[in-house]
């Protein structure tokens, strides 16, 4: 028997709207630590995988904010937005470095594709969502809810579109637990596993896809990972892989409607200077289509990084092939890609050491590195 999850992550549209405290308005004093360890990381002049925390030394108001994000996103509603980020006055780059202090401080990021990009750069570039490589960053469709291969997704809004774009979340707990007192049987179908598409981002060393279930629980503790384009494009490009029974449809159908319900579909607008946090196991995102501005420095333009975070707690075994390591603790998740370097190997390892992180990419190949 499922039993429903009880958690304060189990949040509706109307318990948001009732409790605006996921929204924070960095103070002052924050902020002026923040530019102060963004002048200390220009001054070094070192490149993004030399830097430490120490390059930023971001004071202890900048320290305190980080520190209640990563409190509300792993104990509390699972997400938060931070406002007020100066980035207009501070352009492009010097935000883009800002925002890779406050990941260094959060956790340790992850490589995001085949380029093994740390960052990446949210905005249309011509992407398809819909092909067998389609991945949502790269374009301006509307995007199905879904997870990112991350314990924590954090995004910092540098412009926003002419019209469009809403962030829209929904909590795959309250999902879950609405899916259950429907369709019992179908939730079942969810806790089993779907073959995922890597959309060809996969390493050398990889296959082009992996199993997972989309809901899971280790230790008691529930955690979601839908993301239902890829399991599409593996059923499109693969043959070879099991084909999706008409319970496994109907049950991705039915969380999918769910999610989208008004009752459960929270949308927020991110202006710039914002910066989302969301925890990808509890919280699922989503974004409508968007219009864009004309001039090339006016268009929508986010930055992404994708963070393991020694708070999360340890993930369903069955996600051992998306993840490589499912353990408390350890670095995990991300697309190892194709350009990991020396450089960026001892750059993981040196802030996995930092977070106190276990370092095991391949956890789950008896020819893992160590």
């Amino acid at each position: 028997m499922i039993d429903p999850v009880h958690a304060p992550r189990g949040w509706t549209r109307a318990d948001i709207e009732a409790d605006p405290s996921w929204a924070v308005a960095v103070p002052p004093e924050a902020l002026a630590d923040f530019e102060a360890g963004l002048a200390r990381a220009q001054a070094s002049g070192r490149g993004p995988f030399a830097l430490s925390r120490s390059d930023f030394a971001f004071g202890p108001a900048a320290r305190r904010v980080l520190a209640d994000a990563v409190e509300a996103t792993q104990s509390g509603r699972g997400f938060v937005l931070l406002r007020g980020f100066p980035v207009e006055r501070w352009g492009v780059e010097a935000s883009r470095l800002l925002f890779w202090g406050l990941g260094l401080h959060l956790g340790v990021p992850r490589p995001q594709g085949r380029a093994s990009q740390f960052m990446s750069d949210v905005r249309d570039a011509g992407g398809v969502y819909r092909s067998t490589a389609g991945r949502g960053y790269n374009t301006r469709s509307a995007l199905d809810f879904h997870a990112d291969g991350s314990d924590l997704v954090g995004l910092m809004c540098l412009q926003t579109a002419r019209a469009g774009g809403e962030s829209l979340i929904a909590s795959s707990v309250a999902a879950h637990n609405t899916m259950l007192a429907e369709r019992p049987d179908l939730v079942r179908e969810l806790y089993g596993l779907f073959t995922f598409s890597r959309q060809g981002e996969q390493a050398a060393e990889e296959p082009p896809y992996y199993t997972a279930s989309v809901f899971g629980r280790k230790d008691g503790v529930f955690a979601c990972r839908h993301i239902r384009n890829h399991v599409q494009s593996a059923q499109t490009s693969f043959p070879e892989v099991p084909r999706l029974s008409s319970a496994q449809r109907e049950a991705l159908d039915l969380l999918d409607a769910i999610l989208a319900r008004p009752s459960h579909c929270f949308r927020m607008h991110l202006a710039r200077g914002d910066v989302q946090l969301v925890n990808n196991h509890t919280v699922l995102h989503s974004r409508t289509d968007y219009e864009d501005f004309d001039e090339p420095q006016r268009k929508r333009h986010l930055l992404r990084l994708w963070l393991s975070l020694a708070e999360a707690p340890a993930l369903p075994d069955a996600w051992a092939q998306a993840y490589k390591d499912t353990a408390a603790r350890a670095v995990r998740g991300g697309f190892r890609g194709q350009q990991i370097t020396p450089e960026i190997e001892a750059f993981e390892h040196r802030l996995a050491a930092e977070h106190g992180l276990a370092m095991r990419i391949y956890a789950d190949r008896e020819d893992a590195p160590a």
